[in-house]
């Protein structure tokens, strides 16, 4: 008999990332008891999905339960599982605050613009939520260059680390623009992130250039110091 829950782990850990749409995805999302069993079957291995109603995709995780195992099994802390160096890793910060955010602030915008029409409707239904690609901002490589490329390593080394981006799916490059990829929106646990980015020393580089947070925002940081923001949990494939 097929086992669906295991067809949708295999296909995860093998592509890394799966649309919302697919349809062992939506089921995940949607079916209750499909999930706990998913759920049960990844915690047994140290992972979890992870997945974000604002995100297109779908992809999994080290488990917080396992992260002493795996990112503290050697002499010291690893900050992630896919080699990148610490100037990837701070590049990789700096995409998404670029791109997710003000992504994230458009979608929440939509959604309340279409939440004050429905209101005028007696019988409105709730949309969902709006995943449009349009709604990410492209990102020029000239542009991060000018802006971080001093404080990156400089444009060869930027230059590789994209290259290194794009191959993990955090990014997408198309002549000199640099686009969200399927995994972006994941990496980073966005409660937690965006504060801490925006109250750091990061948010005075990108004063801006993103918008800033709401003042209802009441979301703690994980970390007093925006400098630890490399030390971040990077999704990534096992």
């Amino acid at each position: 008999m097929h086992d669906e829950t295991a067809s949708l782990v295999a296909r995860l850990l093998a592509q890394r990332w799966l649309p919302r749409d697919d349809a062992q995805a939506r089921k995940a999302l949607l079916d209750e008891g499909f999930r706990e069993e998913l759920d049960r079957r990844l915690a047994s291995v140290g992972l979890e999905l992870r997945e974000h109603p604002y995100s297109a995709y779908i992809s999994v995780a080290v488990a917080r339960s396992s992260d002493r195992h795996v990112f503290g099994g050697s002499d010291s802390w690893i900050s992630n599982t896919l080699q990148l160096d610490r100037d990837a890793i701070a590049l990789l910060v700096v995409l998404w605050a670029l791109i997710v955010l003000p992504k994230r602030q458009r979608q929440l915008e939509r959604q309340q613009a279409e939440a004050d029409a429905s209101q005028a409707l007696m019988f409105a239904e709730a949309k969902p939520i709006s995943r449009d690609p349009a709604l990410s901002p492209v990102v020029a490589e000239r542009t991060l260059l000018a802006d971080f490329g001093d404080r990156l390593g400089g444009k060869t080394r930027v230059n590789f680390n994209l290259g290194l981006l794009a191959r993990h799916g955090f990014i997408v490059r198309r002549k000199g623009e640099l686009a969200e990829g399927p995994v972006l929106d994941l990496v980073f646990d966005y409660e937690r992130t965006a504060r801490r980015i925006l109250d750091g020393a990061l948010g005075d580089l990108l004063a801006g250039l993103v918008p800033a947070r709401s003042d209802d925002d009441n979301d703690e940081p994980l970390y007093g110091e925006a400098d630890e923001l490399d030390d971040s949990e990077v999704t990534s494939d096992v």
